[in-house]
């Protein structure tokens, strides 16, 4: 795929999608330009037809350090409009990783400050390296997380956002995982492996089945239990037990035999 200078796009023989921010110098900072480059890239993955999973990474000592310095200094002179229209964009970029098709995993190998945060709140998986540091740092400017607030919230909860939007104290991997943020620690010398394997898990699964498991979260999530949730989770399961993959998947597992999904992907990497 094609790769712009703040980013490298891949897509694997077995189904996913990577993009890697690429801009180590600067600790993958935000600024307009790799906001722009990240949607574009968001979009061209989720309409990849052989993507299933989409993985989000970064190069360097940083996952993201938030903000660019040089970027930062073009706002100050900004006015309410520009500013306004400039923060669109970057919630625009956080509803389409967080509301992206297709499961999406985010591999935290260091420092992710600010935006770099709300990057990590998007993703359906976030695995840290224990190297890792976090820090909602906007009040320390006199500021305030407003774009990413919805997604780290839901990701920590209230309570955790009550201390960390506020004193704006950095902390560990381990806390990441332990406040929500992040659903593994994981020791910085084992890291690659054990992302490389959770992307393997979890490109074993039916295609159409993970993707319907993460419209399941959502729908669960965004309703209430009664009348209404329990036939809609009766016509989701009943769906897709008839579809062909789901045909396949029970068929497979009652012959003892690989389902075809994977098989087919096997004979891709083999070509």
């Amino acid at each position: 795929m094609s790769e712009t200078k703040s980013l490298k796009l891949e897509v694997t023989a077995d189904g996913a999608g990577v993009i890697t921010m690429n801009r180590p110098d600067v600790h993958n900072a935000f600024d307009d330009q790799l906001i722009k480059d990240l949607i574009r890239a968001l979009e061209k993955m989720e309409q990849h037809d052989k993507v299933r999973v989409l993985v989000l990474k970064a190069e360097g000592k940083s996952f993201s350090a938030g903000a660019d310095l040089n970027w930062m200094r073009r706002m100050a002179d900004y006015s309410w409009s520009e500013n306004y229209q400039d923060s669109l964009a970057l919630a625009s970029l956080m509803q389409k990783l967080y509301q992206f098709k297709k499961p999406t995993i985010g591999l935290i190998q260091g420092a992710a400050f600010g935006g770099g945060v709300g990057l990590v709140a998007c993703c359906d998986i976030a695995i840290a390296s224990d190297q890792a540091k976090f820090c909602l740092s906007e009040v320390k400017l006199g500021l305030i997380p407003a774009v990413i607030s919805p997604y780290v919230i839901a990701a920590m909860g209230k309570r955790q956002a009550n201390r960390y939007f506020i004193t704006a104290e950095r902390f560990d991997a381990e806390t990441a995982a332990r406040i929500g943020l992040v659903q593994q620690c994981v020791p910085a010398d084992n890291f690659e492996s054990y992302c490389d394997e959770v992307i393997k898990t979890t490109l074993q699964n039916g295609p159409e089945a993970i993707q319907a498991a993460k419209n399941l979260i959502s729908f669960i999530d965004e309703n209430t239990y009664g009348e209404e949730m329990i036939r809609e989770t009766a016509q989701k399961i009943s769906d897709i037990r008839a579809s062909k993959e789901g045909k396949e998947g029970v068929s497979a597992f009652l012959e003892k035999r690989t389902p075809n999904w994977i098989a087919a992907t096997k004979t891709q990497q083999e070509q």
